[in-house]
C-alpha cells in the first residue's frame, strides 16, 4: 500500500513564507468560526493574486454586509466595506472611475441574492469587468442563522422552525440567463481547485461570477456540511464545452449534484469598452482620461 508523505508544520510554514503570498494578507487575522470555509477563500484569493503577480496597489476588494463581507479587512489591497447588498453598484463605479484597477467583489448568499439581487442582472448584462465571488453557505451566519435565499428546502432555522418550505434559488441558472460572460463554481473543501478557479475568474475580461460552496459549521449541521458536500460535488464532464450556454444550463440544472469548474465563458465588449465608444461617438478622446494611479 502506497503511504502518503506526512506534512510537517515547519516545512509547510517555510513553503508559505517562501511563496510570497503572505504579502497579500493584512495584519488583521480572520475572525470567522474555526472550520469556516471562508478561510480557504482568503487563501485562494491571496495565492491567486500572488501567482498572477498583480501589484497590491492595483487591486481592490469590495464587500457588502455579512460574515463574508469582512473579507477586505484580511487582504493587503485597497478595500471598501460597503452597504448591505450594494457591493456590485460600488464595484461598477470603482471600475468605471479607474479602469486600471483589478476589482474583486465578494459577498454571501443573503447579501447577493436577497437585498442585492436586483443588481446581479445589470452587472451581468453590462459585462462590467469585475470578478464577483459569491460565498454560498445557505444561511445568514452573521445574524445568527436565519433562512437565506439559498437555504435548502426543509432546513430548520431561527426563521423557519417548522422547516423552510421554499425551494432555493439556482444562482448558476440565474447568472447564465442574465448573460454573465464567465460563470464557474468551486468548493471551499477543495482549496487547490478553488485557487485555480479564482485565478481564471480574475483573468477573464468581463463580468466573471464564481459561485463558491462553503459550509457554515456553526449554524448548519445538516445540509451544506463538509461531509454532505464532499459526497455530492462532482467535476464537470471532461468533454464539457463552456462556449455553449444551453449546455452550461443543463449542468447548472443538476443542483442536487453540484458540478465544479468552468460552466460558461464568452468574449464580448465590456462596460468600459462601450463607454469609451460613447465618448468617441460624442467627439471625445477616451485615451485622455486621467490615470488615477499617477494622481492626475
Amino acid at each position: 500500500m502506497l503511504m502518503e508523505k506526512p506534512v510537517y508544520v515547519d516545512e509547510k510554514l517555510r513553503e508559505v513564507l517562501s511563496s510570497g503570498r503572505l504579502e497579500y494578507r493584512s495584519k488583521a487575522l480572520p475572525t470567522w468560526c474555526p472550520g469556516c470555509g471562508y478561510f480557504a477563500i482568503v487563501e485562494g484569493v491571496t495565492a491567486a493574486l500572488n501567482d498572477m503577480k498583480i501589484p497590491m496597489d492595483q487591486a481592490v476588494v469590495l464587500s457588502g454586509i455579512g460574515c463574508s463581507s469582512r473579507f477586505p479587512f484580511f487582504v493587503n489591497t485597497y478595500g471598501f466595506h460597503t452597504l448591505h447588498g450594494r457591493v456590485l453598484p460600488v464595484a461598477t463605479g470603482t471600475k468605471v472611475a479607474n479602469e486600471s484597477l483589478m476589482v474583486i467583489a465578494v459577498g454571501g448568499d443573503g447579501d447577493g441574492f436577497a437585498i442585492g439581487g436586483g443588481h446581479l442582472s445589470h452587472a451581468a448584462k453590462r459585462n462590467v469587468d469585475i470578478t464577483y465571488l459569491l460565498f454560498d453557505n445557505g444561511v445568514y451566519g452573521l445574524t445568527k442563522g436565519q433562512t437565506s435565499p439559498l437555504s435548502a428546502q426543509g432546513f430548520k432555522t431561527t426563521t423557519s422552525p417548522y422547516e423552510n418550505p421554499d425551494q432555493p434559488l439556482n444562482p448558476l441558472m440565474m447568472m447564465l440567463s442574465y448573460g454573465a460572460s464567465w460563470v464557474g463554481q468551486a468548493y471551499a473543501g477543495r482549496p487547490d481547485h478553488l485557487k485555480e478557479m479564482i485565478a481564471q475568474a480574475i483573468a477573464h475580461r468581463g463580468f466573471s461570477y464564481l459561485h463558491i460552496l462553503s459550509p457554515c459549521v456553526t449554524f448548519d449541521k445538516t445540509n451544506k456540511t463538509y461531509v454532505n458536500l464532499g459526497m455530492i460535488v462532482r467535476d464537470l464532464p471532461p468533454n464539457h464545452d463552456p462556449t455553449h450556454r444551453m449546455v452550461a444550463m443543463a449542468q447548472a440544472e443538476q443542483a442536487d449534484a453540484p458540478a465544479l469548474g468552468l460552466f460558461y465563458q464568452e468574449s464580448r465588449p465590456t462596460l468600459g469598452d462601450n463607454l469609451n465608444s460613447l465618448i468617441a461617438k460624442a467627439g471625445g478622446d477616451a485615451s485622455a482620461k486621467p490615470d488615477r494611479r499617477k494622481g492626475e
